[in-house]
């Protein structure tokens, strides 16, 4: 029997098991979501916007590595796609979005909705291509798939709405020959010149980002070998912060002073397996050897004096043998002392009878005066709480702040966010994703007020797939992030503060459990059953507003224009 293009592409991504397809319904679609309604082996879930999809698909693809398919219809259905898709390119996640167009016919003749994909997507993806025949089929599937697999990236293929139905006349299988991933490492001469940079210095930090997940066993190793503390980026926390000896936190504005300590005082820094983009926060005057999958990455945010192109587990295992034993482990204990004590601070505010003690009544006084819970605390309660094998994700800003400070990522634990391109609005459809993917496993979503508000609809997509997905909700009825950055610059708060509905209630009112939080004492009962409740549950918790996250190396520059917007808040409005 002929199959339609859309039962090609259908038939071709069950063959590929991709499983399941996040998108809206609609139009130039219908072909699409009706051959996925017929074949066995493929599913659906309609979401009520496209960003959240397209989000999803991108949470799916970072977590199993693999390939995960998003669709948006004519127009504004692709456009909607966007955001969610620039997240997934710039985290490097294979995602294919299908997008509608118009009938063939009416290309080029502004058509109603009509909108030129290749055009739009031209900036986010490594692959784009318009089926213009039925004939095209399934070549340009299979080259889809390919560009997106081997480029980790996005593709997008644009189907008219008129071709969708019409019959493949030379049908064939799909064949995508994908290929392994090469593992690679530098020749010998490389290796050697880096072991000699190496053994020329005393103070060996070492940088660990995600590329480096993988090699977890030669990273310890290398860090025994040399004496070095390990700073940690954002994503290189999965795989690195349980059992691990060396490891001395985040450096840059999540951070904190025992890993920037870290940074700033070594003679010689070894990045392994990440690009982390904050050039402020790296030393001077020291020497950096890197070792990266990507050649491209050498020394592109820091001059390096060798640059090592190849796996990080690979290319570790050849350069061991080579390196000289440091002798002296003192950078590595005055790091960790400091991270210690850091730590200690941390604890203490996140304890919730902190603001009850001498000390943490004369701070409230100046900081939280209406007595909200403080983040530190909740974030230190989810992490008591939640299962060793959770899946964690988190929303740009000061949600994310908190998780880095306080949730360690023991046991098999996962974490995702929009870590790369920033966007607000990530950690709620990226959970869904998440829990579709591993729907035995915990996923618990770190939303600030301002993201969960920004696609609240697809809580519904929560209640009608039934997934138990645990959103807590960081209530500072402010944009967070936004207020820190216009105090550290002498900037009165404007424009941040949010009208917040009771988000409880309204989870209650769209079929979710609703839990809400508004005094310090409730918070760790509140915890404990939001996590233990079966289904999707919405902790909405009040924090407070006013929480400061100093940065590992805060400036007086920092300090002084948060004095004056502080003093400039405090004015009445016609003397500011």
């Amino acid at each position: 029997m002929t199959r339609t293009v859309a039962q090609v592409i259908v038939d071709g991504l069950a063959d590929l098991g991709v499983g399941r397809v996040f998108g809206v319904v609609g139009d130039a679609l219908n072909p699409l979501t009706d051959a996925i309604r017929t074949t066995e082996g493929i599913d659906w879930t309609g979401f009520r916007h496209e960003e959240a999809a397209a989000f999803a698909a991108g949470a799916r693809a970072q977590l199993s590595g693999e390939l995960a398919v998003c669709m948006g219809t004519v127009g504004p259905g692709s456009v909607h796609l966007l955001n969610g898709l620039y997240d997934a390119a710039k985290s490097g996640a294979p995602v294919l979005a299908i997008c509608g167009q118009v009938p063939l016919s009416e290309v080029g003749g502004d058509y109603f909705q009509e909108v030129d994909n290749d055009l739009l997507f031209r900036d986010v993806a490594v692959y784009r291509a318009t089926v213009t025949s039925p004939s095209q089929m399934p070549r340009l599937l299979e080259s889809a798939v390919r560009a997106a697999v081997t480029g980790r990236g996005v593709a997008v293929l644009t189907v008219p709405g008129d071709l969708g139905d019409r019959e493949v006349e030379e049908d064939r299988p799909t064949r995508f020959a994908l290929p392994r991933p090469a593992v690679t490492r530098p020749d010998d001469p490389a290796l050697a010149e880096a072991a000699e940079a190496i053994a020329r210095g005393s103070r060996v930090t070492l940088l660990v980002g995600r590329g480096a997940r993988e090699a977890r066993e030669e990273v310890l190793r290398a860090a025994e070998l040399l004496a070095a503390p390990m700073v940690l980026t954002l994503k290189g926390k999965e795989g690195f912060e349980d059992g691990n000896p060396y490891e001395v936190g985040q450096t840059g504005l999540i951070g904190n002073p025992a890993a920037a300590h870290a940074m700033d005082s070594c003679d010689t820094l070894i990045m392994l397996g990440t690009d982390f983009p904050y050039r402020d926060w790296y030393p001077e005057d020291c020497r950096v050897v890197q070792i990266d999958t990507r050649e491209e990455h050498l020394g592109r945010r820091v001059p390096v004096d060798v640059g090592l192109a190849g796996d990080v587990g690979a290319t570790l295992r050849a350069l061991l043998p080579l390196l000289t034993p440091v002798p002296s482990r003192s950078h590595l204990d005055k790091a960790r002392e400091r991270y210690a004590d850091w730590q200690k601070g941390q604890a203490d505010l996140a304890d919730p009878a902190h603001d009850r003690r001498l000390l943490g009544r004369v701070r409230a006084m100046f900081d939280n005066r209406d007595s909200d819970v403080r983040p530190e605390a909740l974030a230190a309660a989810v992490d008591r709480h939640a299962a060793d094998d959770a899946i964690f994700t988190s929303d740009t800003g000061m949600a994310t702040v908190w998780l880095s400070r306080l949730v360690r990522m023991r046991g098999t634990r996962r974490l995702i966010g929009s870590y790369n391109l920033g966007s607000m609005a990530n950690a709620m459809p990226q959970a869904i994703g998440a829990q579709l993917w591993a729907p035995g496993r915990q996923v618990v979503a770190f939303c600030g007020d301002g993201g969960l508000g920004m696609l609240l609809g697809d809580l519904m997509t929560i209640r009608s797939e039934r997934l138990p997905v645990k959103l807590v909700v960081f209530d500072n009825r402010r944009l967070g992030m936004v207020k820190l950055e216009q105090e550290q610059a002498g900037l009165p708060e404007f424009g941040t503060v949010l009208d917040n509905p009771d988000f409880a209630a309204v989870a209650e009112a769209l079929g979710l459990t609703g839990i809400r939080v508004t005094a310090p004492g409730e918070l760790d009962e509140a915890v404990r059953k939001a996590l233990a409740v079966p289904g999707p549950v919405l902790l909405d918790v009040l924090t407070n507003p006013d929480e400061v996250a100093v940065p590992g190396k805060p400036t007086v520059s920092q300090g002084w224009g948060f004095a004056i917007a502080k003093i400039k808040e405090n004015l009445p409005s016609g003397a500011r």
